[in-house]
């Protein structure tokens, strides 16, 4: 029990039991009743609550089951809560919480008056470093969501925190309610965004850059990420305001940073040399340009070739066949600087016609089909390629849309398959030996955090293609010598932290280096202190960092308390 004086003892005599409970004693409750939640959604309204009103709890949790709660908090649950959010809404925290901004489209004009409420709204609100934003209209693989889509900014801010130390306080997750085209939510009375169908393009970005413009005025230095847009909005966003404001997009810069990594794993696992390969994408979004994009960064950058003959080495799949320039449609702006001019007269309308005029190396699924890469096209893919291994990895999430299973891909595979997929799977044990596999995850959560967490440290004055390939280098190379010898192509998550503060001490080198840092101290510390490996420069992101910038990023990481003031503490379980 606390000791407590006398004067807070008779104030708060009978009001609450004898006995207070300690940090840790409230933890090991609350786990315990996590742990009794009959589905994911329960323990998702339950964690939700217990970050509503004890953020040290909340962590505490998250970092120390991290393996197993981020999946709640995240994908794949998020897609169920997003799917449900209004109406979940009012039981995720008490009334009058405020968990983020609401940003109605017909309210754009008073952003600075909704910015206002957001920081009177509680004596404990502080001025806010990182945001999440989206306007809900592609959330994961579920398509148009309108306002539930909040629940993304929500889980992603919870996993900047986990992942990389960001300060809980001081995130924001935002909204935009532009309406929604899902015609279920303009007929259900239970919605709670607006029943209007969304903006033209012109109204749309008329209204975006009021919103950023207002963000920007009040909160200058604060990290802007754009979350599940739709795919042309995502790139037009994007191309607008990367070199504007402090900002970044997941879907399409994450995505591409996380599976670059991996691939180069891969590419060091396959018996080929990097120039032999042949990538084959099945989809053609803003994800699947943006990890293409990433790749051909990887071969420009490590292997020392131009971004035509690097994108030369790209076949990209949408649902009306490989894309060629001569295929006779309206292509879409971002899908140009891959189509094909070396097909002649032939066109090829399906996967398997794909496959099999390209012969490729490796296939990467971001085509939200469930069972896309059937067992037909990974035994093709392993034939095409043996005796050396096929790379197959299956990125579509929630594990409804994923294109193949890890079991399915060892099945098909002989075993041989070099995997990695956007969803969890669990590990695979080849019959009849004692060998057990462990697929790979391409999960965002190895690199945004650290993007995150560089910017707000080093306040970069925009986020380039260099700090981030600085970051999928520095992942890539990680591995610890357990990892490698277990074929692994990312770290184990239980090392998230460690590993965030190498990336995020890469990204700072690289700001340096670009001559983009504005903060004294990183650029200070980062140009007096040598780094594991070659010196990053512009032309060259190495991915090296130093141990001064590691330790400092490391002393800047924000934890949870380890015990709480007998006032402050309020167990609601």
């Amino acid at each position: 029990m606390f000791a407590s004086n006398s004067n807070n003892q008779n104030r708060s005599s009978g009001l609450a039991p004898a006995i207070v409970d300690t940090l840790q004693q409230l933890e090991d409750k609350a786990y315990k009743l996590l742990a009794a939640k009959s589905s994911p959604v329960d323990k998702y309204m339950f964690l939700s609550f217990i970050r509503s009103t004890n953020v040290d709890l909340f962590f505490r949790l998250v970092l120390k089951h991290l393996t197993e709660i981020a999946p709640i908090i995240y994908t794949p649950t998020i897609g169920e809560v997003c799917q449900n959010f209004s109406n979940l809404y009012s039981f995720l925290a008490p009334p009058g919480n405020v968990n983020g901004l609401y940003i109605p489209i017909d309210q754009v004009d008073n952003i600075d008056g909704i910015i206002n409420n957001y920081i009177h709204s509680s004596s404990n609100v502080q001025i806010p470093e990182i945001t999440v934003i989206t306007d809900g209209s592609r959330i994961l693989g579920l398509g148009d969501l309108g306002l539930n889509g909040m629940g993304i900014p929500i889980g992603k801010l919870q996993l900047y925190v986990a992942g990389a130390g960001l300060n809980p306080h001081k995130t924001l997750p935002i909204v935009l309610d532009f309406g929604t085209n899902n015609e279920t939510y303009l007929n259900d009375p239970n919605y709670l965004g607006l029943k209007r169908r969304r903006p033209d393009e012109a109204e749309f970005y008329s209204c975006i850059d009021k919103v950023l413009k207002g963000l920007n005025r009040n909160f200058p230095k604060m990290f802007i990420q754009f979350e599940d847009f739709s795919t042309d909005n995502a790139f037009g966003i994007l191309e607008k305001y990367r070199n504007k404001y402090l900002c970044f997009n997941d879907d399409i810069q994450g995505t591409g940073s996380v599976i670059m990594s991996g691939f180069i794993n891969a590419i060091r696992l396959s018996g080929k040399s990097p120039l032999d390969h042949k990538i084959l994408f099945c989809g053609a979004g803003s994800a699947a340009v943006g990890v293409a994009d990433c790749l051909v960064e990887y071969f420009v950058f490590d292997c020392g070739i131009s971004y035509d003959k690097a994108r030369s080495m790209f076949y990209l799949v949408d649902t009306k066949g490989l894309i060629t320039l001569n295929r006779g449609d309206n292509l879409a702006k971002h899908k140009v600087p891959y189509a094909r001019k070396d097909n002649g007269i032939l066109q090829y309308k399906t996967l398997e016609e794909s496959i099999q005029y390209v012969k490729p190396t490796a296939i990467i699924g971001l085509s939200t089909v469930h069972g896309h890469f059937s067992p037909q096209i990974i035994s093709r893919l392993t034939e095409l390629n043996s005796p050396n291994r096929p790379i197959i990895f299956p990125l579509s999430n929630p594990e409804t849309k994923a294109e193949c299973t890890f079991e399915d891909a060892m099945i098909y595979s002989n075993n041989s398959v070099i995997f990695a997929s956007g969803t969890a799977f669990p590990k695979y044990t080849i019959p009849g030996t004692s060998i057990t596999r462990t697929p790979g995850q391409g999960n965002n959560m190895y690199v945004f955090p650290s993007i995150g967490l560089g910017s707000v440290l080093a306040n970069p004055k925009h986020v380039t293609n260099s700090m981030i390939y600085s970051i999928s280098k520095a992942l890539a190379n990680s591995l610890n010598a357990s990892e490698k010898e277990s074929e692994n192509l990312y770290p184990e998550l239980d090392r998230l932290r460690e590993v965030s503060a190498e990336l995020t001490s890469a990204f700072i080198h690289q700001s340096v280096a670009e001559g983009l840092a504005q903060d004294e101290f990183w650029i200070n510390l980062a140009t007096t202190s040598p780094v594991n490996g070659p010196a990053p420069t512009k032309e060259n992101p190495t991915g090296s960092f130093s141990q001064s910038v590691l330790r400092a990023v490391k002393e800047k990481m924000w934890s949870p308390a380890e015990f709480l003031k007998v006032k402050e503490i309020k167990s609601n379980m």
